[in-house]
């Protein structure tokens, strides 16, 4: 199971997420955000085993290529409804493509849509509302319970120790947290996380 904690603004943050084993650290490149963060930021933190994950919204190869190099990321995940060729010229070995199932009409046209993309991506981001991220509101597990895609996906959108227990039982293979573990924008709340890694891992 793949842990993925985004938002993160903070050394602190991410030394504390590193040290007690989250897998993927999430950093925002979208102005619009309140976690947004400079590329130049992202470059001096280092993590020791979780992998750096940059998040991108409207931005275009070029431009997510050169910040993947200036900010030193392992990992792309693009919530800009990028296509298939943008996924494969960046790199299917690192790139989580994010979709909205509120957009699709039924599970049916969502599985397709991940079928479509699963060879061009080392996962499917599975996010509540229809676009962008960050809403903080949950997805239904029951829906999610249907959906048996072969291909790796994630689950995001307001999860955290209020509800990961339930949202256990949907088949994802990763969770993202992000607004359910902290105590207001971009500061991540230890305690929760804790929890959350708990529940998820059965780890102290």
């Amino acid at each position: 199971m793949i842990i993925k904690v985004c938002g993160m603004t903070r050394a602190e943050d991410v030394e504390f997420c590193d040290a007690i084993g989250i897998d993927l650290l999430g950093f925002i490149f979208h102005l619009e955000s309140p976690r947004n963060v400079a590329p130049e930021w992202v470059a001096t933190q280092k993590p020791g085993r979780a992998l750096k994950t940059g998040v991108f919204v409207r931005q275009g190869v070029e431009e997510i290529s050169a910040i993947a190099v200036s900010a030193g990321l392992d990992l792309l995940q693009l919530h800009g409804g990028h296509t298939v060729e943008q996924c494969r010229d960046l790199g299917p070995e690192r790139v989580i493509k994010a979709m909205w199932p509120q957009r699709y009409p039924n599970t049916e046209r969502l599985l397709a849509d991940m079928l479509l993309f699963a060879p061009v991506c080392r996962a499917i981001l599975l996010d509540s509302g229809k676009s962008g991220g960050g809403h903080g509101k949950s997805l239904d597990p029951t829906d999610l319970q249907r959906l048996k895609c072969p291909h790796p996906w994630y689950l995001a959108g307001g999860l955290g120790p209020h509800n990961l227990a339930t949202m256990k039982t949907t088949g994802a293979a990763g969770f993202d947290l992000n607004s359910g573990v902290e105590s207001t924008p971009g500061i991540k709340d230890h305690d929760k996380v804790r929890s959350a890694l708990h529940l998820l891992r059965g780890k102290p």
